[in-house]
């Protein structure tokens, strides 16, 4: 017979699965309680949901949410980062947070319900930031505006000197 208790967590597990952006599984073994600490804000300061959880509780979870590869990163002690508004923000504070905190291992992550290895969690995490992203993009559009009021310009200016040269060579005829 399954506790309450157990049903619940598991519930709450599989909905953090299905509403998250992606997800991070990391090994935590050997971080003490300030490096814990530390780490859960800086993923909350990025609206990551960092929770330590229950391998079988995990799997099961992960089997009622048709994320059946999960499971063969769930061993040892784990723990979920999961991103519920922006999809790079748990690749990137874990890699740079394991960066300075070698004990802490990244198993794998998930995006868009695909399972990622840890290289691929750290090419994620090399991706610039949504502002980041925005502003190359306006950049990028605002260029060829850019460049076509130059051009312009430039025609004006010359049609200008031109003219002024005209108007110096009669005044001094």
């Amino acid at each position: 017979m399954v506790r309450p208790e157990k049903k619940e967590a598991v519930a709450e597990i599989k909905d953090k699965i299905n509403q998250s952006k992606s997800m991070v599984i990391a090994d935590y073994l050997g971080l003490d309680v300030a490096e814990m600490t530390e780490l859960r804000s800086q993923l909350r300061d990025q609206g990551v949901e960092f929770r330590v959880v229950k391998n079988t509780l995990a799997s099961i979870a992960a089997d009622e949410s048709d994320m059946e590869e999960m499971k063969e990163f769930l061993t040892g002690p784990t723990a979920i980062a999961f991103g519920m508004e922006d999809a790079v923000s748990p690749a990137k504070v874990l890699v740079d947070f394991a960066k300075d905190h070698e004990v802490l291992e990244i198993k794998a992550g998930v995006l868009n319900k695909k399972i990622m290895n840890a290289e691929r969690v750290k090419a994620l995490a090399e991706i610039p930031d949504r502002e980041t992203l925005l502003a190359q993009l306006l950049a990028n559009m605002k260029s060829p505006i850019t460049g076509l009021v130059r051009v312009l310009d430039g025609n004006i200016s010359g049609l200008v000197r031109t003219l002024n040269q005209i108007r110096e060579q009669k005044e001094a005829q």
